[in-house]
């Protein structure tokens, strides 16, 4: 039987982009693995902060992950900007691919 959060779309697209985004992390060259490591972390923190954020018992409890989980999307926001900025990335067709 499947946890409750693991039938969730938030859930789902969480894991659908941390892997996204370990994919393409991937291929980046040497010497970027300060970004590559921080990218992956902030996005596997999106699925587990959610995951987690579900297994507690009070609303206040699942609310502060369920923020920690926002604030981990808005820093995959600025490390793909910098990516990108860096010209690790290209955005085509919604999905990222190195360049």
């Amino acid at each position: 039987m499947p946890f409750m959060f693991e039938n969730l779309q938030v859930y789902q697209k969480a894991v659908d982009f941390a892997d996204q985004v370990a994919a393409t992390a991937e291929a980046f060259p040497r010497g970027y693995y300060f970004l590559v490591d921080q990218v992956n972390r902030a996005a596997l923190s999106i699925a587990a902060n959610i995951a987690e954020g579900n297994g507690r018992f009070t609303i206040p409890d699942r609310k502060n992950f369920f923020m920690i989980a926002r604030g981990s999307v808005q820093e995959c926001v600025a490390l793909m900007e910098i990516a990108s900025r860096r010209k690790l990335i290209t955005l085509e067709n919604g999905r990222f691919r190195t360049i």
